[in-house]
């Protein structure tokens, strides 16, 4: 069952003006938009965001800069990677969130010992921007399928097992790590998507509702686009064994998705499992990627090793 918390989040829930048409479910348009900003349901959103820096800047102290490959023909697609202390290990790749403006993953490095430490090989991927694109999620979803593909075929290079490659996403990362995962594998000379398994936390399954929201605005939704990258519309593609993290402390919208896209899933005969992480917001969901003890954490150390 579905959980939120008790206090201003079921406020804002139902603090719409009398007589506003709803838009989506028992939202109107701006109750919408609030359920897709995740900084109104994270009063620390600043606090979190500054400790992952801080974190990240620890971590390369400890234990170095990633190394930086290029994947792809652009300055952008890079992929940042910690190999594992022993050859032939698992391989984990983590696709980035940001509301899909974000460009580069400088800034995530704090998640990277959580795998190093457990005898897996890290890497996380640099993507172009949807401001970037004239608000086209294609060259996205294109770029990340091809850093996907590129580890993948360089796995045993890099001194990992190409049999036992994992992946993670978190927010529009999950969206474009679960979109990823019924793509056409046929282009990028795949038989099948070669990860065995994901962790996907605090994503957008089904489109729908976020382009009748504030988000809009910057994404240029079509009919197409919602048709193709809403990914719980396509399950009969997806085969991978994943996890479907959300805080409950995360927007409406985002608990729901985790909770519908899970359920469909396991409807489907696909490894689905939902995980709730009771007590956390979304910048908190992703902060824990950080922590090998935490649920995230914990849920990433079992799945790849």
């Amino acid at each position: 069952m579905l959980e939120l918390a008790v206090d201003r989040r079921s406020l804002l829930m139902t603090s719409a003006a009398a007589g506003a048409p709803k838009i989506w479910l028992n939202f109107d348009q701006a109750a919408l938009d609030a359920a897709y900003d995740q900084t109104v349901y994270a009063p620390n959103y600043a606090q979190v965001i500054e400790r992952m820096i801080s974190n990240s800047a620890s971590t390369v102290e400890r234990i170095g800069y990633p190394q930086t490959i290029g994947y792809g023909p652009s300055t952008i697609e890079k992929l940042h990677y910690y190999p594992a202390r022993t050859a032939g290990a698992p391989l984990h790749i983590h696709v980035h969130g940001g509301a899909w403006r974000q460009r580069k993953a400088e800034g995530m490095f704090f998640m990277a010992e959580t795998f190093i430490n457990a005898g897996i090989g890290f890497a996380i991927l640099d993507f172009t921007s949807v401001e970037e694109t004239g608000g086209d999620l294609t060259p996205m979803l294109d770029q990340v399928c091809g850093g996907l593909a590129w580890l993948a075929r360089n796995a045993r290079t890099l001194g990992g097992d190409p049999e036992r490659l994992y992946l993670s996403g978190f927010s529009s990362g999950a969206h474009l790590a679960s979109a990823a995962m019924v793509a056409d594998w046929s282009q990028f000379g795949f038989a099948r998507m070669p990860y065995r398994g994901a962790v996907l936390a605090s994503g957008m399954y089904d489109l729908r509702p976020v382009r009748l929201s504030a988000r809009s605005r910057y994404v240029a939704f079509t009919d197409e686009i919602e048709e193709r990258m809403s990914v719980q519309r396509h399950v009969e593609r997806y085969d991978v064994p994943t996890i479907i993290a959300y805080g409950t402390y995360e927007t409406p919208e985002f608990q729901r998705q985790a909770v519908d896209f899970a359920k469909i899933l396991q409807e489907k005969c696909a490894d689905g499992k939902l995980l709730i992480c009771k007590g956390y917001n979304h910048y908190e969901m992703l902060e824990m990627f950080g922590n090998p003890y935490s649920p995230i954490g914990q849920a990433l150390i079992s799945q790849n090793i």
